[in-house]
C-alpha cells in the first residue's frame, strides 16, 4: 500500500493509464520534475507534490492499465493500490483529475468493452463519481485529433454522459499538456475548487 503521502488535510489527484501523459501534466501544474521513464509503468509510486502552508497535496498516482514489461499481477496490484488510495483518501480529494488519450481513448475502450468487461477508464471515473469525488477528465494530446468534437462526444457516450460534450465543460477538458493548452482543464478544476469553498488553491490551476 502507498505510505509516502504527506499529511495534508487538501488533495487534488491525477490518474489514468500509463503513457497518457500525467507525468507531463503535473510537472506542466508544479513546474518540478518528476522521476517518469520512457517507457510505461515506470511511475509505482505516488508522486506527492506538498504545499504545506496552504495544507494541500498535488497527487499524481501511477499508471494502471497495461505496461510493457510488467506482468499482470503486479499491474493488478498497482491498480488495487490505486483504488485502495482513493478509497482511504475520498474525503479529502477536491478533484481527480483522470487523464486520457484522446487520441487512443475512444478505441481502447471500444476495445475492452467485452461482456465482462468495464474498460479501466470507464471503471475509474464511475468509481471516483460512486465516491463522490468531482472528476474532470483531462483529454489529452488534443493537438494530434482532427476530428476533435466527433470525438469528444464518442468519448462522453463511453462514459455515460449525454453528447454533445460542450455542455459537460466542468467534466471533459480537452488538453494539450504538451503545448500548454491547459485552459479547459484549470477552469473545470476551479469551478470544482469554488464549490468547495476553496478559492484559496486558484493559485495552482
Amino acid at each position: 500500500m502507498f505510505d509516502t503521502r504527506p499529511d495534508r488535510e487538501a488533495e487534488v489527484v491525477l490518474v489514468g493509464r500509463s503513457n497518457v501523459g500525467k507525468s507531463t501534466l503535473m510537472r506542466k501544474l508544479t513546474g518540478h520534475s518528476f522521476d517518469t521513464g520512457g517507457k510505461p509503468g515506470v511511475t509505482r509510486e505516488p508522486n506527492h507534490y506538498d504545499w504545506a502552508p496552504e495544507d494541500f497535496v498535488l497527487t499524481d498516482l501511477p499508471g494502471f492499465g497495461f505496461m510493457s514489461g510488467v506482468d499482470e499481477d503486479r499491474r493488478e496490484a498497482i491498480k488495487t493500490d490505486i483504488v485502495h488510495y482513493i478509497e482511504e483518501y475520498a474525503d479529502n480529494i477536491l478533484v481527480a483529475i483522470l487523464v486520457v488519450d484522446g487520441k487512443s481513448v475512444v478505441d481502447i475502450i471500444d476495445r475492452h468493452s467485452g461482456p465482462d468487461e468495464i474498460p479501466y477508464d470507464v471503471e475509474m471515473f464511475h468509481f471516483l463519481r460512486e465516491l463522490g469525488i468531482p472528476t474532470v477528465v483531462a483529454v489529452n494530446k488534443m493537438d494530434k485529433v482532427d476530428d476533435r468534437d466527433e470525438r469528444l462526444d464518442e468519448l462522453c457516450d463511453r462514459l455515460g454522459l449525454h453528447p454533445p460534450w460542450q455542455q459537460w465543460q466542468d467534466t471533459i477538458a480537452p488538453i494539450s499538456a504538451k503545448r500548454d493548452q491547459l485552459e479547459p482543464l484549470y477552469e473545470a478544476v476551479r469551478t470544482h475548487l469554488h464549490e468547495q469553498q476553496r478559492d484559496d488553491l486558484f493559485k495552482f490551476f
